[in-house]
């Protein structure tokens, strides 16, 4: 594997899994494998599990990591071609990105959608712009329409709690006061829509995601309808997708807030939310609070999809 952004750039997904399972019972089994190599990840937004997840895993790998924080720890970065650079970004990203490629081996990105242009955003411009002159594996830690380690942690602690060969599998829009990306709603029905499991997205009209990622998932405007039968839910907020409301709120309707009146339609369902979460907005505090919920599992298989990934950047570079 030369790049990973995505659930098609693993190939086989059973055995991706499988994979992934032999490392969470060996974490250390192949820490050669990155023996005198080097980890870059650039951080263009900020980051709590994902930073500390994809360290975690390269030093399991035997790598040496470098961070950086583009924002804060480094000169500001121009990303667009043709402008006059006379205001308050001293260097490019065509010059940065080919000099960072210089002192690692394997780079990490981490840059959000700007809500300034869809199409930009939709055609991840920073993050192929690292892919295309960096000269080094790349993969994404979140970009602007896709984070692609999140949603392989999701699948895996599915496979670990699923009481049945193909779970009801339900993401549900909540609301939020702040306006965010697609990202990991647009994700994750990608990488479910790559499973054999029974997936709905609910979510109030006006917030339809970009049809190429809702693929065949059944959409479902009345969530309590949704619910019914779940054995998973997972709730995640974001802002609209179509136009002329890119990226702003339309809605923070509190009846989408996920508490234990709806938990109780589902099958006995398992609580998911990628975290950070806002409490009593997402969700209420007795159903995250509850036995059912499993952010904290979903949390720790971070440093597992992390791992998995990192290993097979590993081996193509190494050639195996």
């Amino acid at each position: 594997m030369r790049h990973f952004t995505c659930v098609q750039d693993l190939g086989d997904l059973r055995q991706a899994l499988n994979e992934a399972f032999e490392i969470k019972k060996d974490r250390f089994r192949f820490n050669e494998l990155g023996k005198n190599k080097t980890l870059l990840m650039i951080f263009f937004n900020s980051s709590l599990r994902t930073r500390l997840s994809t360290q975690k895993a390269a030093m399991n790998l035997g790598m040496n990591t470098i961070v950086l924080d583009v924002n804060q720890g480094a000169w500001k970065l121009e990303t667009e071609r043709g402008v006059i650079m006379d205001g308050d970004k001293p260097e490019h990203l065509l010059e940065a990105v080919p000099v960072m490629g210089c002192y690692c081996d394997v780079i990490g990105v981490r840059s959000f959608a700007r809500f300034e242009n869809k199409e930009d955003d939709y055609n991840e411009k920073i993050l192929n712009q690292f892919i295309k002159y960096s000269g080094r594996p790349v993969f994404s830690m979140e970009a602007a329409t896709r984070h692609p380690l999140q949603s392989f942690a999701d699948l895996i602690t599915i496979e670990e709690y699923k009481k049945t060969a193909r779970p009801k599998v339900v993401m549900t829009w909540a609301p939020h006061p702040k306006s965010l990306p697609q990202a990991v709603p647009n994700s994750f029905a990608e990488w479910m829509n790559a499973t054999d499991y029974e997936f709905v997205i609910t979510h109030p009209e006006g917030y339809e995601l970009d049809p190429a990622f809702v693929g065949d998932a059944k959409v479902e405007y009345d969530q309590k309808r949704a619910f019914e039968g779940a054995d998973f839910i997972y709730a995640k907020n974001w802002s609209a997708y179509r136009d002329p409301y890119y990226g702003q709120v339309i809605s923070m309707d509190r009846n989408w807030t996920v508490d234990a009146e709806k938990m109780a339609l589902t099958n006995n369902a398992y609580f998911m939310h990628c975290l950070p979460v806002r409490r009593n907005m997402i969700v209420t505090d007795d159903v995250i609070e509850s036995p059912r919920s499993i952010v904290i599992p979903e949390a720790a298989n971070r440093e597992i999809s992390a791992q998995t990934v990192l290993r097979k950047l590993l081996m193509g570079l190494s050639g195996l």
